[in-house]
């Protein structure tokens, strides 16, 4: 196995997912890098079998019996080295393994900081970038007795903690407090019972050696810059590299079946969260876009985001909304949002009754399929809900600062958090792409767009793409080694261009009806968007074009302010143009009846129904 790029041409990579392992090929071809075989199998990380390179071997056999290539050694030499690599024969053997993981619950982590608006949430930031699920954020201000910030994290038992707190030269007392509170804890790790549970320690750096003091007999400490160094300014990048790296050496390696996985190949696995960030954060910065990813499953829903701050610097947040999935968490979407709210999606009518029926079926048999059309508008109506709730989620994390700010005592820092703004601007956003199997596995992929525009209340002009079979993990990954070709991939094989959206904003009344802009395709007129009308303008899939939208009425903002027109060329999607002269948020009639009507006019509008 090695990993230089001008002698790669056959490469086998994994993400191993909490419920399956999906094994992808890659490969060198005459038109260049493509991505040609899929297996998967299911994850074997749990008892009775616990050990992870099983269920990776048989989504190995899997890709070999699809693909008629030799992949896997003889019975009598798998034990040493599983894969035949490859030779003078370019048809038989692999040239490199690479993996990513989720399995067993991926990494887990629990922060802790002084004001939670400001080093906890640095903290949290950083955790959740490194592709860790943030179980609990603590904080000297977040309103607990110590011994209920003790009983919760002795309850967790997280894979690392990230202890943060104070600026540089700053607050010493309360970090020394929460220091305290862990070793009166002194939780036990997840995995490996005989190791002490792994700290991070990324707060003032004054209190660093007393920090270590306190905790050198109940954890593993290690020291890394501070995240919060000064009020105006946070510095992610060395707790994020430290938490990778504790990662692989106190979580991945005790866990079942990883130490024998790691040996495998040469290049670490990552978590599978943080695989699908990187290609998202390369694909944002090698195109200079604005984009919104979101992977939605059966119980958690992840946001990636990159968005500019006051500065012009790109900044990448992603989030994980724990309660928020299409099956196992269907339920908590179901109490959060409400019936109407998921109702209101429908173009038929049901009982509030059967609706909660059918959501808590989904809950109890969480690898149910919909079985009817009714069944599939419904859970598409849930993947609604769910996107909007989590986007709400990472909008609130999704922060910058500015500003400086004059030195203050703790109490004022605790009530002060005016240097905080929102990074997310949706009039902005360029791309968005949608993960998860109810977003690339919809039947029809403007099914797909649609959720997303109604999901997310997009806004201005959004180019509205999918992961086409959930690749993302699998290409963060290979482009730690061959960015080039993962690029290559992504835009060949992984993103699917299903179409671009237009959606003018207004504030005030405008009449029903109305026209709100005029569209322009190469300078021919395509007609106008009108109020509360969604309808669908053809282009030649692929075909570059120029788009002129002129507002009708001053105060409609396409995106160029309030009255401006916008012109921008475009690589035409699958499905040209959605112009949806709903404005945001999206309001639906009170009627149930006149609901369920709209929302067959937009559903037989895009071509969603088929009378």
């Amino acid at each position: 196995m090695h990993t230089q790029k001008d002698k790669l041409h056959t490469v086998l990579v994994t993400d191993c997912g909490s419920t399956t392992t999906k094994a992808l090929l890659f490969e060198r071809t005459t038109s260049g890098w493509r991505q040609t075989f899929r297996g998967e199998a299911p994850t074997t990380v749990e008892e009775p079998v616990a050990d992870v390179t099983v269920g990776a071997l048989n989504s190995f056999a899997e890709v070999q019996e699809v693909s008629g290539r030799q992949i896997l050694q003889s019975a009598a030499a798998a034990d040493v080295r599983p894969f035949v690599e490859a030779g003078t024969d370019p048809s038989q053997g692999i040239d490199l393994y690479l993996s990513t993981s989720s399995a067993g619950g991926g990494l887990q982590m629990m922060v802790a900081g002084v004001v939670g608006q400001m080093t906890t949430e640095s903290a949290s930031r950083a955790a959740l970038g490194a592709g860790a699920i943030v179980m609990d954020a603590i904080s000297a201000d977040d309103g607990r007795e110590e011994h209920e910030r003790i009983e919760r994290i002795r309850h967790l038992r997280p894979d690392i903690v990230l202890l943060t707190g104070g600026v540089d030269s700053g607050s010493r007392n309360h970090v020394v407090e929460m220091a305290e509170i862990l070793v009166a804890a002194s939780p036990r790790p997840r995995f490996g019972d005989t190791l002490k549970l792994p700290v991070i320690y990324a707060g003032n750096k004054e209190v660093a050696d007393e920090v270590r003091h306190i905790l050198g007999n109940a954890a593993d400490v290690t020291v890394v810059d501070n995240v919060r160094p000064t009020l105006d300014q946070e510095n992610l990048g060395p707790a994020r590299e430290a938490i990778h790296e504790l990662f692989l050496t106190h979580v991945m390696s005790h866990s079942p079946g990883y130490g024998k996985l790691l040996s495998w190949t040469p290049v670490p696995i990552m978590p599978t969260p943080a695989a699908v960030g990187d290609m998202v954060v390369s694909y944002a910065k090698s195109k200079d876009l604005l984009v919104l990813c979101a992977d939605i499953g059966g119980a958690t829903t992840d946001v990636f985001s990159v968005f500019k701050n006051s500065e012009g610097a790109p900044v990448f947040n992603r989030t994980v909304s724990a309660n928020y999935g299409m099956s196992y968490s269907v339920a908590n979407v179901l109490i959060e949002a409400g019936t109407q709210a998921i109702m209101r999606w429908l173009p038929y009518q049901i009982e509030d009754s059967a609706v909660r029926d059918q959501l808590r079926n989904k809950m109890i048999r969480p690898t149910s399929i919909p079985q009817t059309m009714e069944d599939l508008w419904l859970e598409q109506a849930v993947c609604r809900e769910a996107l909007r709730l989590s986007l709400l989620h990472h909008r609130s994390l999704a922060v910058g600062l500015s500003g400086a700010q004059q030195k203050r005592g703790i109490a004022d820092i605790f009530s002060q958090q005016s240097n905080r703004y929102e990074l997310v601007d949706m009039m902005k956003l360029d791309v968005v792409i949608g993960s998860g199997g109810v977003l690339s596995h919809a039947p029809q992929r403007l099914g797909a767009a649609l959720m997303m525009i109604d999901g997310f209340g997009l806004t201005g002009l959004t180019q509205i793409t999918v992961d086409s079979i959930f690749m993302l993990p699998h290409l963060g990954v290979f482009s730690t080694v061959y960015p080039e070709a993962a690029h290559e991939i992504f835009e060949k094989d992984c993103v699917v261009n299903i179409a671009h959206c237009l959606a003018p904003l207004w504030s005030g009344k405008i009449a029903a009806g109305a026209a709100l802009c005029e569209v322009f395709v190469e300078g021919a007129s395509q007609g106008f968007v009108s109020k509360g009308e969604v309808r669908l303008v053809a282009l030649k899939p692929g075909a570059e074009v120029e788009l002129r939208i002129e507002p009708r009425v001053a105060k409609v903002d396409v995106g160029a302010g309030p009255g401006g027109v916008l012109t921008r060329r475009i690589s035409a999607g699958l499905h040209g143009l959605i112009l949806d002269g709903r404005n945001r948020p999206i309001e639906m009639p009170q009627s149930g009846v006149e609901c369920v009507a709209t929302q067959r006019r937009i559903f037989e509008a895009l071509g969603l129904i088929k009378e």
